[in-house]
């Protein structure tokens, strides 16, 4: 396949990467870099192989079946637990939205001193307006901008790395698994427990086929797949780099500094540690990180409804309901870090009821005929949701537990 052919067919992972560098992401990893330095810079190499590989299953059962992973789960399920499976999802689609309005609220905070409450109306309302023009554009012209905005939090939040470059030596130090008492356990649980996002798995296997199509023949299927395979490896390797750059910046520059732990604190001390052109570029990627992964994040809910229950709602009204329970928790002066810890919770629970059937779904030759996975994948694939699943409810009990 030709470079030129190859590119064309990129995107859909580009989309769905959007879920890895949301706001949630951001603080985890600036308080990781913060506190424990480079210690848990293994934790994100890992976690961005195994989202690799579960996008990449999902975005397959998409383009073999011709159907999206809701639809088979609802299939799978019956008509007795397709709405308590729905109901779920759509949970966990709104604590992500929760998560990314108050990311950008945060950053429109940060910028231009807007309230939260306000600042996360703000959001929603430029959310229904991009969601209006892919209405009225396509999914191509969606992709470009989604990617583009990708582009804007690629720079923003590696903009410190350009000004103060960490030793590659010690970066290559936290490439050895370990840890250094519960505290980083609890984080390294945050950070790759909560890393593959159940909207992500769910949207992927829809935004691969409506780009794409099904599979129709053997020579297409063999041009689809490599194309989604090096989609899926470039989304990854952008939202991996960005991730770990922003816990290599803390480390190298905020170990210590008291407040990283929370987005406004870690965009003052990025703005006193380099100045502030790059703490603008900080707070731009973050708002940008925002308003892109919660437009996928309606996206995703809508993909969801019409699998789960066969039907669709307008894309606005989706977006304006979603948005009141983040816009509520601002207006009531909620600590915008602990409802970041919320959602997380949230979707911690909601990861298994993705990836378990995925997994299944993919080994099976009934259904996927000459593209089930062969014994080596389905055993890493089902290695890698077991090790999620353990460590999101690892997560779960140290949050119940008060562990900090």
């Amino acid at each position: 396949m030709s470079k030129s052919r190859l590119i064309l067919l990129l995107g859909p992972a580009l989309v769905a990467a959007v879920a890895y560098v949301d706001p949630g992401n951001v603080a985890a990893n600036m308080a990781s870099g913060a506190q424990y330095g480079y210690l848990l810079v293994w934790v994100l190499v890992a976690a961005n192989a195994m989202a690799a590989l579960v996008q990449y299953q999902s975005a397959k059962l998409g383009l073999v079946t011709g159907g999206t992973l809701p639809e088979h789960i609802a299939r799978a399920v019956g008509p007795r637990w397709r709405w308590p499976y729905w109901v779920q999802a759509e949970l966990a689609i709104i604590a992500t939205d929760m998560a990314e309005v108050i990311g950008g609220a945060v950053a429109l905070h940060i910028l231009w001193g807007v309230p939260l409450w306000a600042g996360g109306l703000v959001m929603g309302v430029f959310s229904v307006l991009l969601l209006l023009a892919r209405d009225a554009r396509g999914q191509r012209a969606f992709e470009a901008v989604i990617v583009a905005m990708l582009a804007v939090v690629a720079a923003g939040f590696l903009a410190g790395l350009v000004v103060s470059a960490p030793a590659p030596r010690d970066v290559a130090a936290g490439l050895v698994p370990r840890f250094e008492g519960v505290g980083s356990v609890l984080l390294a649980a945050s950070m790759l427990g909560a890393t593959v996002m159940p909207h992500a798995v769910y949207v992927h296997s829809d935004l691969a086929l409506k780009r794409h199509g099904r599979i129709r023949s053997r020579g297409e299927g063999r041009r689809l797949l490599a194309a989604t395979r090096w989609d899926v490896g470039l989304a990854l390797a952008v939202a991996g780099a960005v991730n770990i750059g922003m816990l290599v910046t803390a480390a190298a520059t905020l170990r210590g500094v008291d407040g990283v732990d929370t987005l406004e604190g870690a965009a003052a001390a990025i703005a006193e540690q380099f100045g502030a052109v790059v703490g603008v570029m900080f707070a731009v990627g973050l708002l940008a990180s925002g308003l892109a992964s919660t437009v996928v994040g309606a996206y995703s809910g809508d993909v969801v409804m019409g699998g789960f229950l066969g039907r669709r709602v307008p894309m606005w009204l989706r977006r304006c309901v979603s948005i009141i329970p983040a816009v509520g928790l601002l207006w009531m002066g909620a600590d915008p870090t602990a409802a970041l810890v919320l959602s997380q919770a949230v979707l911690s629970f909601a990861v298994p009821f993705a990836l378990i059937p995925l997994c299944g779904f993919t080994r099976s030759r009934a259904l996927m005929g000459e593209y089930a996975d062969p014994r080596w994948v389905a055993v890493l694939a089902g290695l890698g949701a077991f090790l999620i699943v353990a460590l999101n409810g690892a997560l779960l009990v140290l949050l119940a537990a008060g562990v900090e």
